[in-house]
């Protein structure tokens, strides 16, 4: 594989230390990939890494890969300052959802939902194998989850953290979701709060309008143990949030916070069986 020119980009939050972030770099130096640029992991403004023209600057020049460092919060604060949706592969996922699907949306290819570089070296090696095959342009393995809803959908794919996905709704940032298969995760969110999220897709409409629904990991969205109040699983609120939507169901996949996180190309067409739980990119 010819390596690629790369940048890496802080969009979201505070790097604090850098352990993680070089061993980053240093895998995508091992595949032959030339880092023309980094943030100062030192730099930050209160929680961000770095004020907003700041990070909107590291997108400045040209490069056949960005990856972004770290998630948090911080990248639709960018949207608002005129980020553009730059050239070649945009890399990331949980906070970077708002880049990608700003340059989805902007009907430009590249977006991969997957490993940030401080979580890139953590990733098992069929997970890094996978994204660097997808950057030199190599067919990927389907991915197996847990088929909850009979089916089988075919259609452009898009892929978020749900929390992140829901502000983009009824804004031009947010892709047109008719006919896509949607595969979304989160992380930190109570399913009481899933379930709000959710429900708001539902009234908007939104869930209604796509050709497949797969759910990822959902970290620590499990509710704590509560003898008095119960409540419903997490599990629970994904089934009872989508299988009435009359279109294939897939829960389970291997991607989202948490290790493996299988690097997803958003806007290629992909096959969702809900029957057998696979997904494969076509």
């Amino acid at each position: 594989m010819t390596g690629l020119n790369t940048r890496i980009v802080a969009p979201s939050s505070a790097l604090g230390e850098s352990e993680r972030l070089q061993q980053g770099i240093a895998l995508l130096r091992s595949w032959g990939h030339t880092i023309r640029s980094a943030p100062d992991p030192e730099r930050h403004w209160g929680y961000y890494a770095g004020r907003d023209a700041e990070r909107l600057a590291d997108f400045d020049g040209k490069a056949e890969l960005w990856a972004c460092a770290r998630g948090g919060w911080g990248a639709a604060r960018l949207l608002e300052q005129g980020w553009q949706p730059p050239e070649g592969w945009l890399l990331g996922f949980s906070d970077v959802t708002s880049l990608l699907w700003a340059q989805q949306a902007a009907g430009l290819s590249g977006a991969i939902h997957g490993p940030l570089v401080t979580t890139l070296a953590g990733e098992p090696p069929w997970s890094q194998s996978r994204l660097r095959d997808l950057l030199a342009g190599k067919a990927l393995l389907p991915l197996q989850g847990d088929g909850w809803q009979g089916g089988v959908a075919e259609g452009p794919l898009l892929v978020g953290n749900l929390t992140v996905a829901t502000h983009l709704l009824g804004t031009r940032h947010c892709p047109d979701l008719a006919g896509r298969v949607l595969l979304l995760e989160d992380i930190g969110e109570a399913p009481y709060r899933i379930d709000r999220l959710l429900t708001h897709w539902r009234l908007s409409g939104a869930l209604q309008q796509l050709a497949g629904l797969g759910f990822g990991r959902f970290e620590g969205c499990e509710a704590a143990d509560d003898e008095i109040r119960p409540g419903f699983s997490l599990e629970q609120v994904l089934r009872e949030r989508s299988i009435d939507l009359g279109i294939p169901v897939v829960g389970g996949l291997p991607f989202g916070h948490g290790q493996p996180n299988a690097a997803l190309p958003l806007g290629r067409t992909v096959q969702l069986d809900g029957r057998s739980g696979s997904l494969s990119v076509l």
